[in-house]
């Protein structure tokens, strides 16, 4: 049997050819257009530089044309750069900065010196653009010889201003009776500070004084005020309060409406008060229009008021008046006595204070410095500084013995509405709308403390007589309120008024505290009880 033959292999079919890829045949390379001959040996070497220098940018321009757009962004580029240089240059240059000189350098230059609705500052750079282009254009001298004449002006206005300075003083000469206040004053302060810094040390080195457990229990004695008594002052807001020297009398002032047959008009009426009944003894009337402040003096009983009237005056507490003292040319704020009883001082909205001799009723002193009203004025316990306190944000410390400014309180950040100096000499308290109560050392011409007091605005402050142990504060948001003079915590809030606290004022025992309100009530606060409870030897 045969063996069966194998199957043929299976035949696998031709591949298709591979398709043979066919390249874009390559463009021609550019020939460039021939080169222009070159310059004659001749041709200026400026010419040769300016082709040098486009000879990158004019190859480009003959091998590749350049489109309309980026040749305008060139030249715009080209501008921005060239103002920038010129601008540069314009800055560089020194351009007078007095608006005086600007003027008299343009009339040197022939330009009108001023356009119309043209201000300092474009009137500045119209010179500065003017020297530029001069400069550019390379009128060079005739800047040069501006600027000389310039030199030579001020050279010659420089020195009849010293002629000026020499023969005519930059102070105001005072009167003599101004120059005998200041002796005055200055016999009267230096004895009284020196008593006073060695009355301060020997308390220091006595070791049977203890000034610090003296001030913890008047402290602790001035968080014992409660109300006494409370009296309808007037059918009118009260604006102002003093006590007497030895606390036997009350003053307060008051806004009252007077109507008659023949006027309508404002008129401030005072009231005597006689202490502690708050009893009304006299009413005093003098002035026209209402008063703003009282203040009894520190030797004798006659007090002091002031108007809006422009006016102050001295009265008898019986009613008789004494004395007035015209000058000012605005309303009055807030007044106070020289503590030798001798002099007063009177703060107005006419940007000044001023200083008046109690006995000959002369103003001895007109004292500027505030930029806008002033509200009120302090002394100094002896008698040697006052404060002045305006509508500038501003306090200013004064010597009147010399009559120099001392110190400017720079801290508040709006109206400072009042004043005090303690009676150790050093501190002072001023408080303000911004409801601040600032604390500033004079030995060391800056503030110590800052007491956010109150709600609303401060409308008085006032330190503890005896020995500045305490401060009292007043405020329009219905409160009184007592703080520590040693830490400035707060000791007592006086609650009892329902509308704004206008004024306070502290007995010369520091026992009791007077408030007066725009709710028309005087309030007699009293710490007597916890007095008499811990009784102490005061020196």
């Amino acid at each position: 049997m045969e063996n069966p033959r194998p199957p043929p292999p299976a035949l696998t079919p031709p591949m298709a050819p591979l398709p043979v890829p066919v390249h874009p045949p390559i463009a021609p390379i550019p020939v460039p257009p021939p080169r222009a001959p070159a310059p004659a040996a001749a041709s200026t070497s400026a010419a040769a530089s300016t082709s040098a220098a486009a000879s990158s940018s004019g190859a480009g321009e003959a091998e590749y044309e350049v489109s309309d757009d980026h040749r305008a962004a060139r030249e715009r580029h080209e501008r921005a750069v060239q103002e920038l240089l010129q601008r540069r240059r314009a800055y560089a240059m020194a351009v007078p900065t007095n608006d005086s000189a600007v003027r008299a350098r343009l009339r040197r230059l022939g330009e009108p010196i001023t356009l119309f609705g043209e201000r300092e500052m474009e009137r500045r750079d119209r010179l500065r653009a003017l020297m530029v282009r001069l400069e550019a254009e390379g009128q060079v001298d005739r800047l040069v010889r501006a600027q000389e004449d310039d030199q030579a002006a001020a050279g010659g206005a420089g020195a009849e201003e010293e002629e000026e300075q020499i023969q005519y003083p930059f102070f105001t000469e005072g009167t003599q009776e101004l120059l005998n206040a200041r002796v005055d004053i200055a016999m009267y302060s230096l004895p009284h500070a020196k008593a006073r810094v060695e009355r301060a040390k020997r308390r220091h080195d006595d070791p049977d004084e203890d000034p610090d457990a003296e001030a913890d229990l008047v402290v602790k004695q001035a968080g014992g005020f409660v109300l006494e008594c409370s009296e309808i002052g007037d059918d009118r807001p009260l604006t102002g309060c003093s006590f007497s020297r030895d606390a036997s009398m009350l003053a307060t002032s008051e806004i009252t409406i007077c109507l008659s047959a023949f006027c309508s008009s404002w008129s401030g009426m005072i009231k005597v008060w006689s202490m502690p009944q708050v009893t009304k003894v006299a009413t005093l009337k003098g002035h026209t229009e209402r008063a703003t402040d009282v203040a009894f003096s520190p030797t004798d009983d006659c007090l002091a008021t002031a108007s809006a009237d422009k006016t102050a005056k001295l009265w008898k507490p019986d009613g008789s008046l004494l004395m007035s003292f015209d000058g000012h040319l605005d309303r009055l704020g807030r007044l106070a006595f020289h503590p030798s009883g001798k002099y007063l001082g009177t703060a107005s909205f006419d940007k000044t204070w001023r200083l008046w001799d109690i006995n000959t009723g002369k103003e001895l002193l007109l004292q500027e410095g505030h930029s806008r009203s002033v509200y009120g004025v302090s002394f100094h316990p002896d008698g040697s500084l006052a404060a002045s306190c305006g509508l500038d944000s501003y306090t200013r410390v004064w010597d009147l013995r010399s009559g120099r400014l001392f110190f400017t309180l720079k801290g508040h950040v709006k109206n400072v509405l009042g004043v005090s100096f303690s009676p150790n000499g050093y501190l002072v308290a001023t408080g303000s709308e911004d409801n601040f109560c600032r604390i500033w050392d004079l030995r060391k011409k800056e503030m110590l403390y800052s007491i956010p007091a109150h709600k609303s605005l401060i409308s008085h402050v006032k330190f503890e007589p005896q020995e500045g142990y305490y401060l009292a504060t007043s405020s329009y948001d219905t409160k009184a309120a007592l703080w520590s003079a040693r830490d400035y915590k707060p000791i007592k809030s006086l609650v009892g008024h329902e509308s704004k606290v206008t004024s306070l004022d502290i007995s010369g025992d520091g026992q009791q505290i007077v408030t007066v309100s725009h709710d028309r009530t005087i309030k007699l606060w009293s710490c007597r009880s916890s007095a008499q409870d811990n009784a102490m030897e005061l020196d």
